[in-house]
C-alpha cells in the first residue's frame, strides 16, 4: 500500500496564519488532498497542544487520529463518501522551532522540525523550551537557542524524536540560507551532525538541485506543504510504501531513505513537488524595485540592485550554485525519486484563464473531488478520458502538461511566488470544441 504524508504544517496559533487552522479542519482537507499522515505543526504552543488532547485519541502506536465523538462537523456534500471511513487521517505529533542566535561571529536563524512519539515527551519538550522562551506568544516559537542546544534538549529527552532542518535554502531562516545559515550540516551541529537524518527542500527547490551537494548523499530529502491554510495542506509531500503504519516506521523509513532494506515495513520511495521556479526564493531580487535575476546575472553584477544600489536577495538557485560539487543532472545512487506537480485549483485557473479563488476555480474543484474523492488521484492517476468526463478538456490537458513538465514558470525572487504558465491565451477553448467532434 502507498500512502502520502505532510508532516510541516503550521496551528491557527501561529503568525500569518488561517483561523481554519483547526483539528477538524485539517482532517477534512487532509481526505480532500489525499493525505494519509499529517503531522499536527505547532505542539509547543499550550493552546494547540490543548486541542490535539482534546479531539485526538491514539490510533496505531505514536499516531493519533479524531475521537469518534469528535467526528468532524464540517461535513460537505461535494465531499467522497470514501472519505468518511474510520480508517482516515492519522496524525503525528511535530512542531517547527525558529532558532535564533550568534554563531562564529554572525547571527544564525534556523527553522528545525522536531518529530515526537507521544503526548508524554511533548510535555517534557515543553517543560524545558519554556524555561528558555515564550511558548505562547507563536505557534512557532522563537528561542535564543542554538540549533545545536536544541537538539541537544531533544535527543537527551527522547532519542525517539527526530529533527530536521526546515526548507533547507530558503535565503532567511534555513540552514543553508546565503543571509543567515551556515554551508554545511557540521558547522551548524558540531557533534550532533550524526543525528540529522533528514533535511527538508523547501519550496523554492528540488531534489535534482539537492543532488549538486554530494554532502546531502548520507540524509534523507523531504517535502511538505508548511501550511498556513488548509487548502494549502500538500503542496509537497512524501510518498511511503507499505502497510504497517506507526511512528516508529515512519522515523526509520525518513532515516533510511532511499538506503532502506528490501524487509523494512515502510518505506520513503518518493517524494511530491512543487517546481522550484514557483517558490518565493528560487531566483534572486529586490522586491520593492521589481529586479528579479538569475544568479549568473546577478553574479555580473556583485549582487547589487540596479535599480537603488543595495545587496539583492540572493535566492536558493544561487545559493545552492555555490555550494554545489556536482553538475545538474547528477543524481546519486539509490535516492529517492520524485515528482513535480502543481495545486488543482491553480491549474483549473489556468485553464480557464481566471484568478484562483474565483467561483468557478472552486465550483470546478468540488465537481473533480466529488467525482475522485481526491486531489492526489486526480494529479497522479486519473485519466485523461476520466478528467474530460468529471471537469473539461482544459482541465485534462493541463493535468496532462503538468505531469510532463510542459509548464513555463516566472521564477519567483525576494518573497514574491512564481507565475505559472500552463496555456497560451488563443489555446483556451480550442480543447473543448476540439473534444466535442468526438
Amino acid at each position: 500500500m502507498q500512502f502520502i504524508a505532510d508532516f510541516h504544517l503550521h496551528s491557527k496559533y501561529s503568525r500569518a496564519t488561517s483561523r481554519d487552522m483547526d483539528v477538524d479542519n485539517l482532517d477534512k482537507w487532509a481526505k480532500i488532498k489525499g493525505i494519509k499522515v499529517l503531522g499536527t505543526g505547532d505542539f509547543t504552543h499550550p493552546l494547540w497542544l490543548k486541542e490535539l488532547k482534546e479531539k485526538l485519541e491514539p490510533a496505531e502506536p505514536g499516531l493519533f487520529k479524531i475521537k469518534n465523538n469528535k467526528k468532524s462537523h464540517l461535513a460537505d456534500d461535494w465531499l467522497s463518501s470514501r472519505n468518511n471511513q474510520d480508517n482516515g487521517t492519522r496524525f503525528l505529533l511535530t512542531s517547527e522551532i525558529s532558532c535564533i542566535y550568534s554563531k562564529n561571529n554572525r547571527t544564525r536563524k534556523i527553522h528545525l522540525i522536531v518529530f515526537a512519539p507521544n503526548f508524554q515527551v511533548v510535555e517534557k519538550i515543553n517543560t524545558h523550551l519554556g524555561w528558555i522562551g515564550n511558548l505562547k506568544s507563536d505557534g512557532r516559537p522563537i528561542l535564543g537557542l542554538d540549533a545545536k542546544e536544541l537538539a541537544k534538549i531533544i535527543l537527551n529527552i527522547s532519542g525517539d524524536c527526530l529533527i530536521v532542518p526546515s526548507h533547507f535554502w530558503t535565503p532567511w531562516f534555513s540552514l543553508f540560507g546565503s543571509m543567515s545559515g551556515f554551508d554545511s550540516i557540521e558547522e551548524c551541529f558540531d557533534e550532533y551532525s550524526k543525528y540529522i537524518y533528514a533535511g527538508e527542500t523547501g519550496l523554492s527547490s528540488d531534489p535534482l538541485m539537492n543532488w549538486r551537494l554530494s554532502a546531502l548523499d548520507k540524509i534523507t530529502l523531504i517535502s511538505n506543504g508548511d501550511a498556513h491554510s488548509p487548502a494549502k495542506l500538500g503542496r509537497e509531500a512524501n510518498v511511503f510504501e507499505g502497510d504497517e503504519i506507526n511512528y516508529k516506521n515512519i522515523i526509520e523509513a525518513i532515516k533510511s531513505g532511499g538506503r532502506a532494506e528490501p524487509s523494512s515495513p515502510i518505506k520513503l520511495i518518493s517524494t511530491i513537488e512543487f517546481f522550484p521556479e514557483e517558490g518565493k526564493y528560487h531566483f534572486d531580487g529586490h522586491r520593492n524595485c521589481q529586479i528579479s535575476l538569475s544568479p549568473q546575472e546577478s553574479k555580473k553584477i556583485k549582487n547589487i540592485c540596479p535599480k537603488c544600489g543595495r545587496p539583492l536577495t540572493v535566492g536558493v538557485l544561487h545559493r545552492v550554485d555555490d555550494l554545489a560539487d556536482r553538475q545538474e543532472g547528477e543524481k546519486p545512487d539509490k535516492a529517492a525519486s520524485f515528482r513535480s506537480l502543481i495545486p488543482l485549483e491553480e491549474i483549473i485557473a489556468e485553464a480557464f484563464g481566471v484568478g484562483a479563488a474565483s467561483k468557478r476555480v472552486r465550483e470546478e474543484y468540488k465537481n473533480l473531488i466529488r467525482y475522485f474523492g481526491q486531489e492526489f488521484e486526480v494529479l497522479l492517476e486519473a485519466k485523461r478520458e476520466q478528467i474530460e468526463q468529471a471537469g473539461s478538456a482544459e482541465i485534462a490537458e493541463g493535468v496532462m502538461r503538468v505531469r510532463e513538465g510542459k509548464v513555463y514558470v516566472e521564477p519567483g525572487y525576494d518573497g514574491e511566488y512564481g507565475k505559472i504558465k500552463i496555456f497560451k491565451d488563443e489555446e483556451r477553448g480550442k480543447l473543448s470544441k476540439q473534444a466535442s467532434l468526438f
